[in-house]
């Protein structure tokens, strides 16, 4: 069984671990490999997941049997947009998927955040176990981009909207 729980610094290199398999899996046939092994560097390396379990207005889980860590997620109050959690990661090792850890995971996430009044997320519009995931826990499509995550992506997504209130 698996426990949420916030993230410390003695995870990280298993959350990355976590997240370079979990991305091959996702990404690589949308993408290919390189572009996935680019990414991953520049997202999940140590430093990377250090900034983040140290941002104010976060919250940083995983999903821990005492041994390994199946999932993590990451969300954060928006910079820019008012009352609004950006969900940024949210992600289970392939052989755990569809056991409830990412909606643990999720239920977790969406409680911490009491002054935010919607959460959004950017998913792949090629990533279906993604999108019905989200769309299964409430989200709904609001807008696009054309470079999730960062600027330089290169990688489009669908702007999915949850109401918290």
């Amino acid at each position: 069984m698996f426990f949420v729980r916030t993230a410390s610094e003695r995870d990280l290199v298993q959350v990355r671990a976590l997240l370079a398999e979990t991305w091959h899996a996702t990404y690589d046939s949308f993408y290919g490999v390189d572009k996935v092994n680019e990414l991953t560097a520049r997202w999940h390396s140590i430093d990377a997941l250090k900034a983040r379990l140290q941002r104010k207005n976060a919250e940083f889980v995983v999903a821990d049997n005492g041994r390994e860590i199946a999932g993590m997620g990451f969300a954060a109050m928006s910079d820019r947009l008012e009352k609004t959690t950006i969900l940024h990661q949210l992600y289970v090792l392939p052989k755990y998927q569809r056991q409830g850890i990412g909606r643990d995971l999720f239920a977790e996430l969406e409680t911490c955040f009491p002054d935010a009044e919607r959460m959004r997320v950017e998913v792949e519009p090629q990533n279906l176990h993604a999108l019905a995931f989200y769309r299964a826990h409430g989200f709904t499509d609001v807008a696009s981009t054309a470079s999730c995550g960062d600027e330089h992506s290169g990688i489009p997504a669908l702007i999915l909207e949850k109401r918290l209130v």
